[in-house]
């Protein structure tokens, strides 16, 4: 599936306050010694030591306007030729309007750019790449801006008050425990045709697939979560199996010799190696971030994929798998030639 479009450009923000999951499970401490649990049991479980907080009250489009400012600068794009900008972050600030609209008035693009959100879980930086591409291939615009902005602040905040409740539940921990990986940062994505483009970063098409039968594994609020997370993992990895296959058949060099490196959605340390095992990739081809970053929802693949550039890690011509699994349960597999 050859397409003409190119990642031109990556960005993103980081949030100031690290927070360690130590300093977390201190919180509820008694609950913890309670149900038999040692302090240190979340970095242990889940390979995830600390995530970041942006400071209280900061909405989702205000930093999501920092990192889509920062790409443009990076990229040195003429702002008025942003055909399009689709936000895709899970955090909004509202339920209207679009966070896309408010990043838009804050970059005062041109009237004639098209600006909606796009919300599909973890998949939906992913999706929102996937949408813009359709409108470079056929040359409605010029360039486009993905953006997303993500605050793990707002349900985990409340999730920790509603674990110190002394009357606090097993079944209730276990459900309310995954919202605790959660991490925050905003990131920004400028695409273009490849024949506008500088960089050269070709994608060379994608493949999804649903089982949304399992769409109740994990739901989220804004105040927190309820997951079931032996049997989500359970259901991602068999999904993204049945996706490695269709990849394989519809892309061409899709396999663990061919992929030079592999930037996924990370949800802990235990899932990626169960996903590397049940698939054949190579651990060490997969670029991890999520031990001081956690779980940033669709926000972790761009920021993981520009942290492999920073770190080194890509060169011209790799072969680039951008792997992600959403609640819902949705998965994508994206390749890009480097």
């Amino acid at each position: 599936m050859p397409t003409n479009v190119v990642i031109e450009a990556i960005a993103y923000e980081l949030p100031p306050h690290i927070i360690t999951s130590l300093s977390i499970e201190e919180q509820f401490a008694a609950n913890l010694e309670k149900f038999g649990i040692p302090l240190g049991s979340m970095e242990r479980l889940t390979g995830i030591k600390e995530r970041r907080f942006w400071d209280a009250g900061t909405a989702p489009s205000e930093v999501a306007t920092l990192a889509a400012k920062k790409v443009i600068d990076e990229s040195g794009i003429d702002p008025d030729e942003i055909g399009c900008i689709i936000n895709t972050s899970v955090s909004k600030d509202f339920i209207e309007p679009s966070v896309a609209c408010l990043v838009h008035g804050n970059l005062k693009l041109s009237p004639s750019c098209r600006n909606y959100d796009i919300g599909n879980a973890c998949l939906g930086f992913l999706d929102g790449m996937s949408t813009m591409m359709m409108m470079l291939e056929t040359g409605k615009i010029k360039y486009g801006l993905v953006v997303n902005g993500e605050s793990s602040r707002d349900p985990m905040e409340p999730t920790i008050e509603r674990l110190k409740d002394p009357d606090l539940t097993m079944t209730s921990f276990r459900e309310n425990f995954a919202t605790l990986t959660l991490g925050s940062g905003a990131v920004a994505m400028i695409l273009t045709h490849k024949d506008n483009s500088d960089s050269g970063h070709l994608i060379n098409g994608s493949v999804s697939l649903a089982a949304t039968e399992h769409n109740r594994l994990c739901i989220g609020r804004p105040d927190g979560g309820i997951t079931q997370p032996h049997e989500l993992l359970v259901a991602g990895v068999e999904l993204a199996a049945k996706a490695w296959e269709i990849c394989k058949t519809e892309m061409d060099n899709w396999s663990d010799d061919s992929i030079d490196l592999y930037a996924p959605h990370q949800v802990s340390i235990p899932h990626i190696k169960l996903l590397t095992e049940t698939l054949g990739m190579s651990m060490e081809k997969v670029f991890l971030n999520v031990q001081t970053l956690g779980n940033i929802g669709p926000a972790a693949l761009p920021i993981t994929l520009k942290m492999a550039e920073e770190a080194g890690r890509l060169s011209s011509g790799n072969h680039v798998s951008l792997l992600g699994i959403g609640s819902g349960l949705n998965c994508t597999g994206m390749s890009v030639t480097w």
